[in-house]
Protein backbone atom coordinates (compact mmCIF):
# COMPACT_ATOMS: atom_id res chain seq x y z
CA UNK A 1 0.00 0.00 0.00
CA UNK A 2 0.83 3.41 -1.40
CA UNK A 3 2.34 5.82 2.17
CA UNK A 4 0.30 8.41 0.28
CA UNK A 5 -3.26 8.52 0.80
CA UNK A 6 -3.58 8.23 -3.17
CA UNK A 7 -4.17 5.82 -5.34
CA UNK A 8 -2.16 6.10 -8.99
CA UNK A 9 -3.63 3.49 -11.59
CA UNK A 10 -1.36 3.53 -14.44
CA UNK A 11 2.41 5.40 -14.74
CA UNK A 12 1.03 7.31 -17.63
CA UNK A 13 -1.79 8.99 -15.72
CA UNK A 14 -1.83 12.59 -15.07
CA UNK A 15 -4.56 12.03 -11.78
CA UNK A 16 -4.40 9.86 -8.78
CA UNK A 17 -7.32 9.22 -6.79
CA UNK A 18 -8.08 10.32 -3.10
CA UNK A 19 -8.22 7.18 -0.53
CA UNK A 20 -9.85 9.36 2.26
CA UNK A 21 -10.77 13.27 2.10
CA UNK A 22 -7.20 15.03 1.76
CA UNK A 23 -6.42 18.45 3.60
CA UNK A 24 -4.60 20.88 1.73
CA UNK A 25 -0.43 20.56 2.55
CA UNK A 26 -0.96 17.03 2.41
CA UNK A 27 1.93 14.88 0.71
CA UNK A 28 -0.31 13.10 -1.87
CA UNK A 29 2.97 12.13 -4.28
CA UNK A 30 6.84 12.06 -4.32
CA UNK A 31 7.53 15.88 -3.97
CA UNK A 32 3.86 17.18 -4.41
CA UNK A 33 0.77 18.09 -1.86
CA UNK A 34 -2.40 18.90 -2.24
CA UNK A 35 -3.15 22.72 -2.97
CA UNK A 36 -6.61 21.96 -1.51
CA UNK A 37 -8.87 19.96 -0.27
CA UNK A 38 -9.29 16.86 -2.29
CA UNK A 39 -12.74 14.77 -1.22
CA UNK A 40 -12.82 10.42 -0.90
CA UNK A 41 -12.79 9.26 -4.04
CA UNK A 42 -11.85 12.16 -6.14
CA UNK A 43 -8.97 13.20 -8.09
CA UNK A 44 -6.03 15.40 -7.70
CA UNK A 45 -3.93 16.69 -10.21
CA UNK A 46 -0.05 14.80 -10.66
CA UNK A 47 1.26 17.25 -13.27
CA UNK A 48 -0.23 20.59 -14.74
CA UNK A 49 -2.62 20.45 -17.45
CA UNK A 50 -3.15 23.06 -20.01
CA UNK A 51 -6.40 23.67 -21.67
CA UNK A 52 -7.23 21.36 -23.99
CA UNK A 53 -4.93 18.97 -23.07
CA UNK A 54 -5.96 15.35 -22.28
CA UNK A 55 -6.39 13.67 -18.90
CA UNK A 56 -5.74 10.52 -18.98
CA UNK A 57 -6.91 7.35 -15.59
CA UNK A 58 -6.05 3.79 -16.16
CA UNK A 59 -3.59 5.00 -18.42
CA UNK A 60 -6.64 6.32 -20.91
CA UNK A 61 -7.81 9.40 -22.03
CA UNK A 62 -10.78 10.76 -19.36
CA UNK A 63 -11.46 13.79 -20.78
CA UNK A 64 -10.02 16.69 -21.33
CA UNK A 65 -8.66 20.15 -19.57
CA UNK A 66 -11.30 22.93 -19.99
CA UNK A 67 -9.22 25.71 -17.72
CA UNK A 68 -5.78 25.35 -16.35
CA UNK A 69 -4.84 22.66 -13.85
CA UNK A 70 -1.80 22.90 -11.45
CA UNK A 71 -0.46 20.11 -9.69
CA UNK A 72 -1.80 19.33 -6.50
CA UNK A 73 -5.18 20.68 -7.61
CA UNK A 74 -8.60 19.28 -7.36
CA UNK A 75 -9.56 17.75 -10.82
CA UNK A 76 -13.70 17.33 -11.67
CA UNK A 77 -16.46 19.14 -13.76
CA UNK A 78 -14.98 22.52 -12.86
CA UNK A 79 -11.31 21.67 -14.89
CA UNK A 80 -12.16 18.76 -17.04
CA UNK A 81 -14.74 18.00 -19.36
CA UNK A 82 -15.86 15.50 -22.65
CA UNK A 83 -13.84 16.25 -26.29
CA UNK A 84 -13.53 13.66 -29.17
CA UNK A 85 -10.27 11.92 -29.90
CA UNK A 86 -9.31 8.87 -32.08
CA UNK A 87 -9.57 5.45 -31.02
CA UNK A 88 -8.01 2.44 -32.52
CA UNK A 89 -10.67 -0.50 -32.44
CA UNK A 90 -7.69 -2.92 -33.48
CA UNK A 91 -10.03 -5.83 -34.02
CA UNK A 92 -8.83 -8.83 -32.32
CA UNK A 93 -5.89 -7.85 -31.59
CA UNK A 94 -5.84 -9.06 -27.81
CA UNK A 95 -7.77 -12.59 -28.40
CA UNK A 96 -6.20 -14.81 -26.32
CA UNK A 97 -7.02 -18.81 -25.72
CA UNK A 98 -9.01 -19.39 -22.88
CA UNK A 99 -7.53 -21.25 -20.06
CA UNK A 100 -10.05 -23.60 -18.74
CA UNK A 101 -10.20 -25.04 -15.14
CA UNK A 102 -10.64 -28.65 -15.39
CA UNK A 103 -12.04 -30.14 -13.16
CA UNK A 104 -15.01 -27.40 -13.72
CA UNK A 105 -16.22 -25.92 -10.07
CA UNK A 106 -19.97 -27.13 -9.41
CA UNK A 107 -22.80 -25.74 -7.61
CA UNK A 108 -26.73 -27.25 -6.32
CA UNK A 109 -28.79 -26.12 -8.61
CA UNK A 110 -32.27 -27.20 -10.04
CA UNK A 111 -32.34 -29.20 -13.81
CA UNK A 112 -35.39 -28.89 -15.50
CA UNK A 113 -36.80 -31.45 -17.59
CA UNK A 114 -35.17 -30.03 -20.51
CA UNK A 115 -31.60 -29.51 -18.93
CA UNK A 116 -31.64 -26.32 -18.48
CA UNK A 117 -30.72 -25.45 -14.67
CA UNK A 118 -32.36 -22.82 -12.58
CA UNK A 119 -30.46 -21.07 -9.48
CA UNK A 120 -34.16 -20.23 -7.90
CA UNK A 121 -37.36 -21.71 -8.24
CA UNK A 122 -40.25 -19.62 -8.68
CA UNK A 123 -43.75 -19.21 -10.01
CA UNK A 124 -44.62 -16.41 -12.20
CA UNK A 125 -47.87 -14.21 -13.02
CA UNK A 126 -46.71 -11.95 -16.39
CA UNK A 127 -49.09 -8.86 -17.24
CA UNK A 128 -49.25 -8.21 -21.37
CA UNK A 129 -50.27 -4.38 -20.68
CA UNK A 130 -50.26 -2.07 -17.11
CA UNK A 131 -54.03 -2.13 -17.43
CA UNK A 132 -53.02 -6.12 -16.21
CA UNK A 133 -50.56 -5.12 -13.05
CA UNK A 134 -53.02 -4.56 -10.34
CA UNK A 135 -54.72 -8.18 -11.08
CA UNK A 136 -51.41 -9.48 -11.76
CA UNK A 137 -50.39 -8.24 -8.09
CA UNK A 138 -53.03 -9.11 -6.01
CA UNK A 139 -52.66 -12.72 -7.56
CA UNK A 140 -49.48 -12.55 -6.08
CA UNK A 141 -50.25 -10.89 -2.68
CA UNK A 142 -52.26 -14.69 -1.88
CA UNK A 143 -49.01 -16.07 -1.69
CA UNK A 144 -46.82 -12.98 0.24
CA UNK A 145 -44.55 -14.32 2.87
CA UNK A 146 -45.31 -12.10 5.98
CA UNK A 147 -42.34 -12.49 8.69
CA UNK A 148 -44.09 -10.55 11.13
CA UNK A 149 -47.34 -12.11 11.40
CA UNK A 150 -45.94 -15.00 11.59
CA UNK A 151 -47.89 -15.98 7.95
CA UNK A 152 -46.23 -18.36 5.55
CA UNK A 153 -48.82 -19.09 2.25
CA UNK A 154 -45.78 -20.87 0.89
CA UNK A 155 -45.35 -22.99 4.14
CA UNK A 156 -45.87 -26.37 2.79
CA UNK A 157 -43.91 -25.85 -0.51
CA UNK A 158 -40.37 -25.13 0.56
CA UNK A 159 -38.87 -25.98 -2.36
CA UNK A 160 -40.97 -22.93 -4.03
CA UNK A 161 -39.00 -19.62 -3.63
CA UNK A 162 -41.88 -17.63 -4.42
CA UNK A 163 -44.83 -16.66 -6.34
CA UNK A 164 -43.90 -13.23 -8.66
CA UNK A 165 -46.05 -10.56 -10.36
CA UNK A 166 -43.70 -8.76 -12.88
CA UNK A 167 -45.93 -5.58 -14.31
CA UNK A 168 -44.94 -3.15 -16.42
CA UNK A 169 -46.25 0.66 -17.57
CA UNK A 170 -46.96 -0.20 -21.30
CA UNK A 171 -48.33 -2.48 -24.10
CA UNK A 172 -50.97 -0.52 -25.31
CA UNK A 173 -50.79 2.82 -26.86
CA UNK A 174 -47.65 1.77 -28.68
CA UNK A 175 -46.23 1.05 -32.12
CA UNK A 176 -46.72 -2.33 -33.54
CA UNK A 177 -43.26 -2.16 -34.96
CA UNK A 178 -39.71 -2.29 -33.03
CA UNK A 179 -41.09 -0.91 -29.39
CA UNK A 180 -43.66 -3.98 -29.30
CA UNK A 181 -41.27 -6.52 -30.45
CA UNK A 182 -38.93 -5.17 -27.89
CA UNK A 183 -41.08 -5.83 -25.25
CA UNK A 184 -42.13 -8.74 -26.57
CA UNK A 185 -38.63 -10.25 -26.48
CA UNK A 186 -38.48 -8.88 -22.83
CA UNK A 187 -41.38 -10.69 -22.17
CA UNK A 188 -40.90 -13.94 -24.03
CA UNK A 189 -37.29 -14.55 -22.32
CA UNK A 190 -39.23 -14.07 -18.44
CA UNK A 191 -41.58 -16.81 -19.69
CA UNK A 192 -39.04 -19.08 -20.62
CA UNK A 193 -36.52 -18.32 -18.17
CA UNK A 194 -35.60 -21.41 -16.22
CA UNK A 195 -35.70 -19.82 -12.41
CA UNK A 196 -39.29 -20.09 -13.06
CA UNK A 197 -41.19 -23.48 -12.86
CA UNK A 198 -44.65 -22.11 -14.44
CA UNK A 199 -45.74 -18.85 -15.94
CA UNK A 200 -49.69 -16.78 -15.89
CA UNK A 201 -50.00 -14.03 -18.06
CA UNK A 202 -52.74 -11.81 -17.37
CA UNK A 203 -53.90 -9.43 -20.02
CA UNK A 204 -57.01 -6.65 -20.30
CA UNK A 205 -58.06 -8.47 -23.62
CA UNK A 206 -58.10 -5.12 -25.83
CA UNK A 207 -54.85 -3.65 -25.68
CA UNK A 208 -52.23 -3.73 -28.94
CA UNK A 209 -49.67 -6.34 -27.36
CA UNK A 210 -52.43 -8.84 -27.49
CA UNK A 211 -51.38 -12.32 -25.79
CA UNK A 212 -52.58 -14.50 -28.73
CA UNK A 213 -50.51 -12.78 -30.87
CA UNK A 214 -47.32 -12.63 -28.50
CA UNK A 215 -47.31 -16.19 -27.79
CA UNK A 216 -47.55 -17.26 -31.50
CA UNK A 217 -44.57 -14.95 -32.36
CA UNK A 218 -42.58 -16.24 -30.21
CA UNK A 219 -43.40 -19.92 -29.86
CA UNK A 220 -44.83 -20.14 -26.41
CA UNK A 221 -47.95 -22.20 -26.99
CA UNK A 222 -47.94 -24.45 -24.45
CA UNK A 223 -45.16 -23.17 -21.95
CA UNK A 224 -48.09 -20.14 -20.64
CA UNK A 225 -51.46 -20.25 -18.85
CA UNK A 226 -53.37 -17.24 -20.03
CA UNK A 227 -55.92 -15.31 -18.38
CA UNK A 228 -57.92 -11.82 -19.76
CA UNK A 229 -59.92 -9.88 -17.58
CA UNK A 230 -62.48 -8.86 -20.08
CA UNK A 231 -63.12 -12.28 -21.23
CA UNK A 232 -63.20 -13.63 -17.63
CA UNK A 233 -65.61 -11.75 -15.89
CA UNK A 234 -63.78 -8.98 -13.97
CA UNK A 235 -61.41 -8.16 -11.63
CA UNK A 236 -62.84 -10.57 -9.23
CA UNK A 237 -62.75 -13.42 -11.37
CA UNK A 238 -59.52 -13.26 -13.11
CA UNK A 239 -58.18 -12.84 -9.61
CA UNK A 240 -59.88 -15.95 -8.07
CA UNK A 241 -59.00 -17.82 -11.21
CA UNK A 242 -54.96 -16.95 -10.99
CA UNK A 243 -55.30 -17.92 -7.05
CA UNK A 244 -57.08 -21.38 -8.62
CA UNK A 245 -53.74 -21.90 -11.05
CA UNK A 246 -50.97 -21.26 -8.50
CA UNK A 247 -52.85 -23.71 -6.16
CA UNK A 248 -52.95 -25.99 -8.87
CA UNK A 249 -49.27 -26.06 -10.18
CA UNK A 250 -47.36 -25.56 -6.67
CA UNK A 251 -47.25 -29.10 -5.50
CA UNK A 252 -45.42 -29.87 -9.12
CA UNK A 253 -43.22 -26.82 -8.51
CA UNK A 254 -42.36 -27.85 -5.29
CA UNK A 255 -41.10 -31.66 -6.50
CA UNK A 256 -37.72 -30.31 -7.65
CA UNK A 257 -34.81 -30.73 -6.01
CA UNK A 258 -31.23 -29.37 -6.09
CA UNK A 259 -28.68 -31.37 -7.88
CA UNK A 260 -24.96 -31.19 -8.57
CA UNK A 261 -24.25 -29.35 -11.41
CA UNK A 262 -20.80 -27.52 -13.12
CA UNK A 263 -20.45 -24.11 -13.33
CA UNK A 264 -21.08 -23.67 -16.73
CA UNK A 265 -24.70 -23.81 -16.24
CA UNK A 266 -24.04 -20.27 -15.02
CA UNK A 267 -25.11 -17.59 -17.10
CA UNK A 268 -23.76 -14.04 -14.95
CA UNK A 269 -25.70 -10.54 -15.71
CA UNK A 270 -22.53 -7.70 -14.34
CA UNK A 271 -24.42 -4.30 -13.29
CA UNK A 272 -23.46 -1.66 -11.81
CA UNK A 273 -25.20 1.42 -10.16
CA UNK A 274 -24.61 3.87 -8.03
CA UNK A 275 -20.89 4.19 -9.13
CA UNK A 276 -18.13 6.11 -7.13
CA UNK A 277 -14.67 6.77 -7.69
CA UNK A 278 -13.44 3.93 -6.10
CA UNK A 279 -15.26 1.54 -8.38
CA UNK A 280 -13.14 1.20 -11.32
CA UNK A 281 -10.50 0.78 -8.44
CA UNK A 282 -12.47 -2.12 -5.62
CA UNK A 283 -15.34 -3.77 -6.75
CA UNK A 284 -15.45 -3.97 -10.49
CA UNK A 285 -11.83 -5.34 -11.48
CA UNK A 286 -12.70 -7.89 -8.66
CA UNK A 287 -16.02 -8.99 -10.19
CA UNK A 288 -14.08 -8.86 -13.32
CA UNK A 289 -11.59 -11.10 -11.90
CA UNK A 290 -14.52 -13.60 -10.60
CA UNK A 291 -16.30 -13.08 -14.21
CA UNK A 292 -12.84 -14.64 -15.53
CA UNK A 293 -13.15 -17.35 -13.00
CA UNK A 294 -17.04 -18.16 -14.29
CA UNK A 295 -15.79 -18.19 -17.74
CA UNK A 296 -12.66 -20.21 -17.37
CA UNK A 297 -15.19 -22.70 -15.67
CA UNK A 298 -17.23 -22.82 -18.97
CA UNK A 299 -19.86 -20.18 -17.99
CA UNK A 300 -20.78 -17.13 -19.27
CA UNK A 301 -20.96 -13.89 -18.53
CA UNK A 302 -23.04 -10.56 -19.92
CA UNK A 303 -22.16 -6.75 -20.03
CA UNK A 304 -24.48 -4.25 -20.71
CA UNK A 305 -24.87 -0.09 -20.49
CA UNK A 306 -24.13 0.74 -23.66
CA UNK A 307 -23.83 3.99 -22.59
CA UNK A 308 -21.49 3.62 -19.66
CA UNK A 309 -19.28 1.52 -22.42
CA UNK A 310 -18.73 4.96 -24.82
CA UNK A 311 -15.05 5.71 -25.03
CA UNK A 312 -14.11 2.92 -24.12
CA UNK A 313 -15.18 0.16 -26.65
CA UNK A 314 -12.12 -0.04 -28.36
CA UNK A 315 -10.53 -1.67 -25.53
CA UNK A 316 -13.69 -4.51 -26.35
CA UNK A 317 -12.94 -4.48 -29.80
CA UNK A 318 -9.57 -5.51 -29.53
CA UNK A 319 -10.39 -8.63 -27.26
CA UNK A 320 -13.35 -9.52 -30.19
CA UNK A 321 -13.13 -12.82 -31.75
CA UNK A 322 -13.61 -11.78 -35.12
CA UNK A 323 -14.20 -8.76 -36.69
CA UNK A 324 -17.78 -8.71 -37.51
CA UNK A 325 -18.45 -9.00 -33.20
CA UNK A 326 -16.07 -6.02 -33.03
CA UNK A 327 -17.76 -3.92 -35.88
CA UNK A 328 -21.37 -4.76 -34.45
CA UNK A 329 -19.96 -2.69 -30.76
CA UNK A 330 -18.93 0.13 -32.82
CA UNK A 331 -22.36 0.45 -34.48
CA UNK A 332 -23.78 0.60 -31.36
CA UNK A 333 -22.01 3.42 -30.31
CA UNK A 334 -23.00 4.92 -33.61
CA UNK A 335 -26.63 4.43 -33.24
CA UNK A 336 -26.37 5.67 -29.48
CA UNK A 337 -24.93 8.93 -31.01
CA UNK A 338 -27.29 9.37 -33.34
CA UNK A 339 -29.94 8.10 -31.04
CA UNK A 340 -29.19 10.71 -28.16
CA UNK A 341 -28.66 13.53 -30.56
CA UNK A 342 -32.12 13.00 -32.31
CA UNK A 343 -33.88 13.01 -28.32
CA UNK A 344 -31.44 16.48 -27.35
CA UNK A 345 -29.65 14.55 -25.11
CA UNK A 346 -25.83 14.00 -24.59
CA UNK A 347 -24.28 10.67 -23.59
CA UNK A 348 -21.70 12.54 -21.18
CA UNK A 349 -25.26 13.53 -19.26
CA UNK A 350 -25.24 9.89 -18.34
CA UNK A 351 -23.16 10.40 -14.86
CA UNK A 352 -26.05 11.31 -12.09
CA UNK A 353 -25.39 13.61 -9.58
CA UNK A 354 -24.60 10.79 -7.37
CA UNK A 355 -21.40 9.69 -9.57
CA UNK A 356 -20.45 12.84 -9.63
CA UNK A 357 -20.00 13.65 -5.74
CA UNK A 358 -18.42 10.13 -5.38
CA UNK A 359 -15.86 11.27 -8.04
CA UNK A 360 -16.97 10.53 -11.21
CA UNK A 361 -16.53 13.32 -14.05
CA UNK A 362 -17.31 12.39 -17.65
CA UNK A 363 -18.88 9.15 -19.38
CA UNK A 364 -15.85 8.69 -20.45
CA UNK A 365 -14.09 7.96 -16.94
CA UNK A 366 -17.33 6.20 -15.80
CA UNK A 367 -16.89 3.71 -18.81
CA UNK A 368 -13.34 3.47 -18.25
CA UNK A 369 -14.53 1.80 -14.60
CA UNK A 370 -17.88 0.14 -15.89
CA UNK A 371 -15.89 -2.00 -18.49
CA UNK A 372 -13.90 -3.57 -15.54
CA UNK A 373 -16.37 -5.73 -14.84
CA UNK A 374 -15.98 -8.19 -17.61
CA UNK A 375 -12.73 -9.29 -16.69
CA UNK A 376 -9.61 -9.78 -19.64
CA UNK A 377 -11.46 -12.50 -21.79
CA UNK A 378 -12.18 -12.33 -24.98
CA UNK A 379 -15.78 -10.49 -26.71
CA UNK A 380 -17.23 -13.44 -28.06
CA UNK A 381 -20.72 -11.91 -29.16
CA UNK A 382 -22.77 -8.75 -29.37
CA UNK A 383 -26.64 -9.24 -29.35
CA UNK A 384 -29.60 -6.54 -28.84
CA UNK A 385 -31.71 -5.86 -25.80
CA UNK A 386 -33.61 -9.15 -24.58
CA UNK A 387 -32.26 -11.23 -27.11
CA UNK A 388 -31.22 -14.87 -25.86
CA UNK A 389 -27.29 -15.28 -24.67
CA UNK A 390 -26.10 -18.58 -26.36
CA UNK A 391 -22.74 -18.03 -26.39
CA UNK A 392 -20.45 -19.25 -23.41
CA UNK A 393 -17.86 -16.57 -22.35
CA UNK A 394 -18.32 -12.84 -22.19
CA UNK A 395 -21.60 -11.09 -24.19
CA UNK A 396 -21.91 -7.88 -24.04
CA UNK A 397 -26.07 -6.48 -24.57
CA UNK A 398 -27.54 -3.41 -25.82
CA UNK A 399 -29.18 -1.59 -22.93
CA UNK A 400 -29.77 1.59 -21.76
CA UNK A 401 -27.43 2.76 -18.48
CA UNK A 402 -30.66 2.52 -16.42
CA UNK A 403 -29.84 -0.17 -14.33
CA UNK A 404 -33.16 -1.60 -13.98
CA UNK A 405 -33.93 -1.29 -17.26
CA UNK A 406 -30.82 -3.23 -18.23
CA UNK A 407 -30.84 -5.72 -15.97
CA UNK A 408 -33.99 -6.74 -17.20
CA UNK A 409 -32.46 -7.31 -20.65
CA UNK A 410 -29.69 -9.50 -19.08
CA UNK A 411 -32.11 -11.21 -17.40
CA UNK A 412 -35.11 -11.58 -20.26
CA UNK A 413 -31.61 -12.73 -22.08
CA UNK A 414 -30.81 -16.07 -19.87
CA UNK A 415 -28.90 -14.83 -16.95
CA UNK A 416 -30.02 -16.92 -13.73
CA UNK A 417 -27.65 -14.41 -11.52
CA UNK A 418 -26.86 -10.89 -11.06
CA UNK A 419 -23.41 -9.49 -9.60
CA UNK A 420 -24.52 -5.43 -8.84
CA UNK A 421 -21.44 -3.18 -7.71
CA UNK A 422 -22.85 0.31 -5.83
CA UNK A 423 -20.20 2.62 -4.21
CA UNK A 424 -23.40 5.31 -3.49
CA UNK A 425 -25.05 2.43 -2.34
CA UNK A 426 -27.85 0.95 -4.54
CA UNK A 427 -30.36 -1.27 -3.28
CA UNK A 428 -32.01 -3.31 -5.67
CA UNK A 429 -33.06 -6.74 -6.89
CA UNK A 430 -34.16 -8.90 -10.20
CA UNK A 431 -36.47 -11.58 -9.72
CA UNK A 432 -36.22 -14.06 -10.64
CA UNK A 433 -32.27 -14.39 -10.60
CA UNK A 434 -30.44 -13.39 -6.99
CA UNK A 435 -28.73 -10.21 -7.12
CA UNK A 436 -25.45 -10.07 -4.94
CA UNK A 437 -24.69 -6.48 -4.02
CA UNK A 438 -21.04 -5.61 -4.10
CA UNK A 439 -20.00 -2.62 -2.04
CA UNK A 440 -17.02 -0.56 -3.49
CA UNK A 441 -15.72 1.33 -0.27
CA UNK A 442 -15.92 0.60 3.39
CA UNK A 443 -17.46 3.16 5.28
CA UNK A 444 -20.81 2.68 2.56
CA UNK A 445 -20.59 -1.16 3.49
CA UNK A 446 -20.91 -0.27 6.98
CA UNK A 447 -23.67 1.90 6.43
CA UNK A 448 -25.38 0.09 4.15
CA UNK A 449 -24.57 -3.60 5.54
CA UNK A 450 -28.21 -5.05 5.82
CA UNK A 451 -28.07 -4.40 1.76
CA UNK A 452 -24.56 -5.42 0.80
CA UNK A 453 -23.41 -8.92 0.50
CA UNK A 454 -19.81 -7.78 -0.27
CA UNK A 455 -17.30 -5.58 0.73
CA UNK A 456 -14.30 -4.74 -2.15
CA UNK A 457 -13.32 -1.65 0.11
CA UNK A 458 -10.99 -3.86 1.34
CA UNK A 459 -9.01 -3.38 -1.83
CA UNK A 460 -8.73 0.39 -1.53
CA UNK A 461 -7.78 0.37 2.39
CA UNK A 462 -5.10 -2.15 1.13
CA UNK A 463 -6.58 -5.03 2.96
CA UNK A 464 -6.80 -7.32 -0.26
CA UNK A 465 -5.82 -7.59 -3.56
CA UNK A 466 -8.14 -7.17 -6.64
CA UNK A 467 -7.50 -11.00 -6.83
CA UNK A 468 -8.26 -11.97 -2.96
CA UNK A 469 -11.49 -10.13 -3.10
CA UNK A 470 -12.90 -11.58 -7.24
CA UNK A 471 -12.11 -14.53 -5.82
CA UNK A 472 -14.42 -14.12 -2.76
CA UNK A 473 -16.83 -13.38 -4.90
CA UNK A 474 -16.69 -16.05 -7.09
CA UNK A 475 -16.99 -18.31 -4.12
CA UNK A 476 -20.16 -16.61 -3.51
CA UNK A 477 -21.42 -16.54 -6.95
CA UNK A 478 -21.57 -20.42 -6.18
CA UNK A 479 -22.78 -20.74 -2.81
CA UNK A 480 -26.07 -18.01 -4.18
CA UNK A 481 -26.02 -20.03 -7.33
CA UNK A 482 -26.45 -23.24 -4.73
CA UNK A 483 -29.24 -21.39 -2.87
CA UNK A 484 -28.23 -19.41 -0.23
CA UNK A 485 -29.95 -16.18 0.07
CA UNK A 486 -28.73 -12.50 -0.53
CA UNK A 487 -29.46 -9.75 1.23
CA UNK A 488 -31.94 -8.18 -1.62
CA UNK A 489 -33.91 -11.41 -1.32
CA UNK A 490 -34.09 -10.96 2.18
CA UNK A 491 -35.63 -7.57 2.00
CA UNK A 492 -37.61 -9.14 -0.93
CA UNK A 493 -36.58 -6.85 -3.87
CA UNK A 494 -37.14 -7.63 -6.89
CA UNK A 495 -40.44 -7.45 -8.59
CA UNK A 496 -40.77 -3.68 -8.74
CA UNK A 497 -37.70 -3.53 -10.59
CA UNK A 498 -38.91 -5.46 -13.57
CA UNK A 499 -38.65 -2.47 -16.04
CA UNK A 500 -38.40 -3.61 -20.09
CA UNK A 501 -37.09 -1.00 -22.26
CA UNK A 502 -39.40 1.34 -23.66
CA UNK A 503 -38.50 2.42 -26.77
CA UNK A 504 -40.59 5.24 -29.62
CA UNK A 505 -43.67 6.93 -29.19
CA UNK A 506 -46.73 6.20 -26.56
CA UNK A 507 -49.20 7.09 -28.80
Amino acid sequence: MSRYPTITLNSADGVAIARTAIEPGTAVADGLAAAERIPAGHKVALRGHAPGEPVLKYGQVIGFATAPIAPGRHVHTHNLGMGDFARDYAFGRDVRPTRFVSPAATFPGIRRPDGRVATRNYVGILTSVNCSAHVAGLIADAFKRHPILDLDPLAGTPNVDGVVALTHKTGCGMAMGEPLRLLRRTLAGYARHANFSHIVMIGLGCEVNQIGAFLEEQGLGGRVRTMNIQSMGGTRKTVEAGIAFVKEVLAEADSVRRVSVPASALTVALQCGGSDGYSGISANPALGFASDLVVAHGGSVILSETTETYGAEHLFTRRAESPEVGQRLVDLMRWWEAYTAKEGAEINANPSPGNKAGGLTTILEKSLGAMAKAGSTNLVDVVGYAEPVTRKGFTFMDTPGYDPVAATGQVAGGANLVCFTTGRGSVFGCKPAPSIKIATNTPMYRRLEEDMDVNCGTIVDGEETVAQAGARIFDLILRVAGGARTKSEALDFGADEFAPWQIGATV
